[in-house]
C-alpha cells in the first residue's frame, strides 16, 4: 500500500479506535453503575455486591494466559469483533431476561462472567493491535486517546447513571450499553488490524505450535527480556500496595474524617480530571526521550502521595482545608499514574515483538489481576487492627524503595543507554574544566 495512503489510514484508525473505545467504555461503566445500584437496592447485601465484582475479577484472571495465546495465534481483528458481538448478545439476553420477569441475581452474574472474559479478550487483542493500526511514531497518541476515552467515561457515567436511576428503569440502561456496543461493533470491522504490523505469516502445512507449549514460549520470552522483567516486578509492587492505597483513600475520608458525601465525590472527579488533562498533554506532545527515567520519579511521587493521603490524621486541618488538600492530592495523583503508565506502554509496544504481543500483555494481565484483590484483602484486614497512617506512610515507602532498587542507574542505561553516554559526556567536560 502506498505509504501516503498507509498514514491516511493510520489517522482514520487512530479517531475510530478513540470513538470505539469511548462508546464502549460509557457503555459499559453507566451499567456498571446502575447494576451495582440495583444489586444493593434489591438484596440489601454486600456480600452480594462483593461475589459481583468475583464474577469480574475472577474470569479475567484464569482465562488470561488463554486470551494471550489466542490474540497471537488468530486473527486480532476477528477477536475483537467476536467479543464485542458476545457482549452485545450477553446485555441483548439481559434485556430480554428483564423484560420477560425481573431480573435475577443468577441472570446478573452470569451476564458479569461472560462481559469479563469479552472485555479481556477485546482489551488483549486491542493492545496488541496498536503496533498494527498506527505507525509508530503516533504510539504515544495512541495510547494517550485510548486513556481520555477511558477518563472521559470516569468522570461522565457516574453523572448519567446517577441522573437516570430511579428515573428510568432497568431495560433503559440496558438498551444504552446495547446500542453503545452495536456501534462499537461498527468502527471496529471497518477497521485494518495488520496495516503495520510485523506478524510473522504463517506458512500453509506448517504445524501449529500446540497452546500450552506456545504459552510456555510466551513466557521464555518475557523472562529473556531484562527490561520487561523489571518493568512486570514494579508493575506487581504497585498492583499490591496500591491495595494500601485504595482501600485506605475511602477508610480515611469516610470512616476517619467523616467526609461528606459530596465532598468526597469532588476529590473523586479530581482524580479524573488529573488523568484526563496529562492524557491530553502526552495525546498533544513528542514522545519522551527517556521515558522509564521519567516513570521511575513519577513513581517515587506516587509513593509520596500514597503517604501523604494519611496527612490529616497527623496534622490538624479545618473541613474545607481537608476538602481543598484531597482535591489537589487526587488531581496530582491522576496526572501521576499517567505520567507513569504511558511512557512504559510506548516503550512496551515498541519493545515487544509483535508475535508475542498477546502472550506477555496476558502474563501482565494474569499477574495484576490476581495480586489486587489479595492486597485489597490483606490491607482490608490491617486497617481494621493497625493505625492508618502507619500503614500508608510505610506502603509508600516500600513503593519509593522498590522502584529506586529496580530502576537504579544501572537499569536505566540499560534501557537508555544514550542517557549514559550523555551523562559521561557531561562528566568529562567538568572535570576538563576544573
Amino acid at each position: 500500500m502506498d505509504e501516503m495512503l498507509k498514514l491516511k489510514r493510520a489517522t482514520y484508525h487512530l479517531w475510530t479506535f478513540t470513538i470505539s473505545k469511548l462508546v464502549s467504555n460509557f457503555g459499559a461503566q453507566v451499567y456498571a453503575f446502575a447494576i451495582s445500584f440495583y444489586i444493593l437496592q434489591q438484596t440489601g447485601s454486600a456480600s452480594s455486591f462483593a461475589l459481583n465484582l468475583i464474577c469480574s475479577i475472577l474470569p479475567r484472571t484464569l482465562a488470561a494466559p488463554f486470551a494471550g495465546y489466542a490474540v497471537d495465534r488468530y486473527s486480532r481483528k476477528m477477536i475483537v469483533i467476536v467479543a464485542q458481538i458476545a457482549t452485545s448478545l450477553a446485555i441483548g439476553g439481559l434485556l430480554i431476561v428483564s423484560l420477560a420477569a425481573d431480573l435475577s441475581l443468577v441472570a446478573i452474574y452470569t451476564t458479569t462472567v461472560i462481559l469479563s472474559l469479552t472485555s479481556l479478550f477485546s482489551g488483549v487483542a486491542f493492545t496488541s493491535s496498536i503496533t498494527g493500526l498506527v505507525d509508530e511514531a503516533r504510539i504515544q497518541r495512541a495510547m494517550s486517546l485510548n486513556q481520555i476515552s477511558i477518563s472521559f467515561a470516569a468522570i461522565g457515567s457516574p453523572a448519567v447513571g446517577g441522573l437516570l436511576y430511579g428515573a428510568v428503569s432497568m431495560p433503559v440502561f440496558l438498551v444504552m450499553y446495547l446500542v453503545a456496543s452495536i456501534i462499537a461493533v461498527i468502527l471496529e470491522s471497518t477497521m485494518n488490524f495488520n496495516l503495520f504490523a510485523k506478524r510473522k505469516e504463517v506458512v500453509e502445512g506448517e504445524e501449529k505450535e500446540p497452546m500450552l507449549q506456545s504459552m510456555k514460549a510466551g513466557f521464555t520470552y518475557l523472562m529473556k527480556q531484562p527490561i520487561l522483567k523489571v518493568v512486570i516486578v514494579i508493575s506487581l509492587f504497585i498492583n499490591f500496595l496500591f491495595g494500601a492505597f485504595q482501600v485506605g483513600y475511602s477508610f480515611i475520608l469516610i470512616e476517619k474524617l467523616k467526609m461528606d458525601p459530596q465532598h468526597f465525590g469532588f476529590t473523586e472527579g479530581a482524580f479524573a480530571i488529573g488523568m484526563l488533562l496529562m492524557s491530553i498533554y502526552f495525546s498533544a506532545r513528542k514522545e519522551l526521550k527517556y521515558p522509564f527515567f521519567v516513570s521511575k520519579w513519577s513513581i517515587v511521587v506516587l509513593g509520596i502521595l500514597m503517604g501523604a493521603v494519611a496527612l490529616p490524621l497527623v496534622v490538624s486541618m479545618s473541613g474545607v482545608v481537608t476538602t481543598g488538600f484531597y482535591i489537589l492530592l487526587m488531581f496530582v495523583f491522576g496526572a501521576s499514574l499517567i505520567i507513569t503508565n504511558t511512557p512504559l506502554q510506548v516503550e512496551m509496544q515498541k519493545m515487544i515483538e509483535d508475535d508475542y504481543k498477546g502472550r506477555v500483555f496476558s502474563i501482565m494481565e494474569t499477574f495484576a489481576m490476581a495480586l489486587m484483590p489479595l492486597g485489597m484483602v490483606l490491607f482490608g484486614f490491617l486497617y481494621d487492627v493497625l493505625p492508618a497512617e502507619g500503614i500508608l506512610m510505610v506502603s509508600g515507602l516500600l513503593l519509593i524503595v522498590v522502584v529506586l532498587v529496580l530502576l537504579r542507574p544501572s537499569v536505566i542505561h540499560v534501557a537508555h543507554p544514550e542517557l549514559k553516554k550523555k551523562r559521561v559526556e557531561a562528566s568529562v567536560a567538568v572535570s576538563t574544566n576544573e
